[in-house]
């Protein structure tokens, strides 16, 4: 299969449907896989009622089949065909953060959703992505679609067309090319099923900004405590890992500088992952930075991307700094934890 590119503009004019958004969308109508992005990351997407569509995903990604995927929607209004009851919380949520990157976990109306889509639960994960393209791709495709994200299953999310082409090409039939993603995490996942409303997975709307809206919002405690089993979509496996080992390193520069030289002392090339503030403190073989402390939000949008440029160099381990886990800082330390496999150093 080739994998087909469609290039858009990331500002689509509502009056005008652009013919790569119509061609993009006659393919997912037939039940094929496109990618295109959103405002976290880039997703592959299928038509979520059609059970063969959803089943190419999987295959796609090579992601286990028992991981429930996200449903997108372009209108409020869909949720009525999805859902059997939006209660009073989600309702204010919607207001609030849609469009936007909060998926909100509510209860299924039976016989809609393909069963491989919500993993046999009573629930489905939804959100109204804040992207223009991928607005008008599901307006013009006429469904809900599920999309995970464009990548192969345990690698760095895609912030780009290029990075899917890497992972994807010839797997998929095309990807919507709107440029890059502007969040770069994916969307927080909030469970509204439960007595007290859960997050499941923290990401581009925070904890903090939920909480200003609902009042008291939980924390899935498999998201501290890696032997449990998460319920969030796309957090059950390893995720977002470089092809080199990797750990987190909480401490000094100093302290993660004394880490690079016992390991190039064995002769081991070493790629260090830091911030704009403390780039030119490291003598390391590969440094490469991801933004800055003082804002977070850009260590967000280009994590992913910073994980992926190290497999373009050929080091042996990576060390990288540690945030705070407060606001989006929440989101990367989970991702990093994750790309890490939870291999974290501490200082003494």
């Amino acid at each position: 299969m080739k994998t087909k590119i469609w290039v858009v503009d990331n500002i689509v004019d509502k009056r005008f449907i652009y013919p790569q958004i119509k061609e993009a969308a006659q393919w997912l109508k037939a039940g094929e896989v496109v990618a295109f992005p959103t405002e976290t990351v880039y997703g592959l997407g299928a038509n979520a009622k059609d059970t063969k569509a959803v089943e190419k995903i999987f295959a796609a990604k090579g992601r286990p089949s028992d991981n429930p995927l996200i449903v997108h929607i372009a209108h409020v209004k869909q949720l009525d065909e999805i859902v059997s009851d939006v209660p009073r919380i989600a309702g204010m949520l919607i207001e609030r953060f849609w469009p936007g990157p909060l998926t909100l976990i509510l209860p299924k109306k039976e016989g809609v959703i393909s069963d491989k889509v919500t993993a046999g639960l009573s629930t489905v994960a939804v959100r109204m992505p804040d992207h223009p393209v991928a607005l008008a791709l599901i307006e013009e495709s006429g469904l809900p679609l599920a999309a995970p994200s464009a990548n192969i299953s345990g690698r760095p999310s895609p912030t780009t067309a290029a990075h899917v082409f890497t992972d994807l090409n010839g797997r998929i039939v095309g990807i919507v090319d709107g440029g890059e993603t502007g969040i770069g995490v994916e969307s927080t996942v909030l469970d509204c099923t439960s007595d007290v409303p859960t997050i499941l997975r923290p990401g581009g709307v925070t904890k903090e900004a939920l909480e200003q809206v609902i009042g008291n919002v939980a924390v899935d405690s498999a998201l501290t405590d890696e032997r449990q089993t998460p319920k969030s979509p796309g957090m059950k496996y390893t995720h977002y890992a470089p092809k080199s080992p990797m750990a987190i390193v909480q401490g000094s520069p100093a302290f993660l500088q004394t880490l690079v030289n016992q390991q190039r002392a064995l002769g081991k090339k070493v790629g260090v992952m830091t911030t704009e503030e403390n780039c030119l403190f490291y003598d390391a073989d590969v440094v490469l930075t991801c933004g800055s402390r003082h804002d977070l939000r850009t260590v967000a949008s280009r994590l992913y991307d910073t994980l992926r440029q190290f497999d373009e160099t050929d080091v042996d381990f990576i060390y990288s700094e540690s945030f705070p886990a407060e606001g989006i800082g929440a989101a990367i330390m989970n991702r990093l934890r994750k790309a890490a496999g939870h291999q974290v150093i501490v200082e003494k």
